[in-house]
């Protein structure tokens, strides 16, 4: 089963929590064979919200949602189960300053 983690967090992370990194997880999950993409987002202030309505195209400056938790990467992992993609989130470092979201996709 595929799972994305969402990281997600109110506040941009610290000198010492980006020095951390993923602080050996991103080897560890490598080992395992469980990765199968992600990557880091740049900040929400960065951000273009597109949406179309009535056949015109709207932009508007930011994210999507007005919440203080903004998600700030995701992990695409491969893994047997629910309990095995929670167990996986739970060891990623921005579980203990953050929060990870772990969303199933759609399978085809």
């Amino acid at each position: 089963m595929q799972y994305a983690l969402l990281i997600a967090g109110d506040h941009e992370p610290t000198p010492e929590e980006m020095a951390l990194g993923c602080g050996g997880w991103s080897e560890e999950m490598e080992a395992r064979g469980v990765v199968r993409g992600g990557a880091g987002l740049r900040p929400p202030t960065e951000s273009t919200t597109v949406r179309v309505r009535d056949g015109q195209v709207l932009l508007t400056d930011g994210p999507f949602a007005d919440t203080k938790e903004q998600i700030g990467g995701l992990v695409l992992i491969e893994c047997a189960d629910l309990d095995e993609a929670v167990e996986i989130a739970a060891k990623h470092p921005a579980a203990g300053y953050g929060m990870i979201e772990v969303r199933p996709l759609w399978q085809s």
